[in-house]
């Protein structure tokens, strides 16, 4: 027994010996660190995207009759006014339909003259019967109802004729304007850019037989693909720069005009048109030109810098620091704002991250933050 007392007292004293001798416990020492504040910022960024140059105006030209073309005015690359003649056309059968529409007409005002005539004739003999049916027994009552029918018919008869000259005027008119059709001119100022015929070809309205194809370039459409993520933040008439494989070192610009209002199904972008004003004539339809695009948000978006974020094999996050001790916030990158990128994520605007972000500082470490 006082064996054992004797040894648990050593046990004891060898116990308070190493706990008298062990080193003290202190607590980590903070990581300094330089931090950054989370920002609220609107989103304006600037995209590249492919478009293409199409005329403001392009038609193609056909003979609205059949017939044989007399002369070509015009080639390709001619710049043209409206209303100026470019093919003319002959075909002898419409020359002969109004021929023959004029010696009708004149026919017609020619009847219509005798008609006025015998009326006038036929209105004087019956004043002057009736004038004389006044005195009793002078003419008989049946001469003046003779007259009086006789100058009723005259009147038909004018009024016949005259229908017939208003018909006969209209024929004319179609004719002269069926003779018109044998000339092409231009329907609007443009250069022409096709030409398929040449004197003495045989040509008409059909789909396969295009005389010219007139366009106008002093004024151009500019056609881009503006992706579905970035439809929102189109600005409706804000001007647009843009540049062209021919002219590398000079920047072009056009005003956004109009879009389709549909998000075409395949590509999954809105074709949106830009007017160009190409009095220059540097221009060409058919360019590609590539569009500096403004993106706009319609909201607030939240961003951190660059160096923040940390990307692993398992997730992207950033340091956050609060009351002194890191916390790992996982995030979504989105669109690099210069020096900052947008972020979605567990943050609000104010918070701080770690200007540099690490994995070596886990989770509940001390940070003692160094703000810029």
């Amino acid at each position: 027994m006082r064996n054992d007392s004797r040894l648990r007292a050593f046990r004891f004293g060898a116990m308070l010996l190493c706990l008298l001798h062990a080193p003290a416990i202190h607590p980590a020492e903070p990581v300094k660190a330089e931090l950054a504040a989370v920002t609220s910022t609107a989103l304006e960024r600037m995209i590249t995207l492919p478009g293409e140059l199409k005329p403001y105006e392009s038609v193609v030209l056909f003979a609205r009759l059949p017939g044989f073309v007399e002369k070509v005015l015009v080639d390709k690359g001619s710049f043209v006014k409206k209303g100026e003649t470019l093919v003319t056309l002959s075909a002898p059968e419409i020359a002969l339909q109004s021929a023959a529409a004029e010696s009708k007409f004149r026919m017609a005002k020619s009847r219509l003259a005798e008609a006025l005539a015998k009326r006038q004739g036929a209105q004087l003999a019956y004043d002057h019967l009736e004038e004389a049916s006044r005195t009793e027994g002078v003419v008989a009552e049946v001469e003046v109802l003779q007259a009086l029918s006789a100058l009723e018919a005259a009147k038909a008869g004018v009024e016949a004729a005259a229908g017939s000259a208003d018909a006969a005027e209209s024929e004319l008119r179609a004719a002269r304007q069926m003779e018109q059709y044998l000339t092409v001119t231009a329907p609007f100022d443009g250069v022409v850019t096709e030409r398929h015929v040449h004197t003495g070809a045989l040509v008409g309205p059909s789909p396969n037989a295009a005389l010219l194809r007139l366009e106008q370039t002093r004024r151009l459409r500019l056609d881009v693909a503006v992706p579905e993520a970035d439809v929102a933040g189109i600005p409706n008439g804000a001007v647009v720069a843009f540049t062209v494989p021919a002219y590398r070192t000079r920047r072009f610009s056009a005003r956004v005009a109009r879009n389709s209002r549909s998000v075409d199904a395949g590509s999954r972008t809105l074709s949106v048109e830009l007017d160009v004003d190409n009095s220059s004539g540097l221009l060409a339809p058919g360019m590609y030109p590539e569009v500096s695009w403004p993106v706009r948000s319609n909201g607030m978006v939240l961003s951190v810098p660059a160096t923040a974020i940390v990307r692993s094999t398992e997730r992207t996050f950033v340091v956050r620091v609060r009351r002194g001790e890191a916390e790992w916030v996982d995030v979504r990158r989105g669109a690099s704002l210069g020096d900052l990128v947008e972020v979605t994520g567990d943050l609000a605007p104010g918070d701080l991250v770690l200007r540099r972000g690490t994995d070596e500082i886990r989770p509940g470490s001390p940070v003692q933050g160094l703000t810029k």
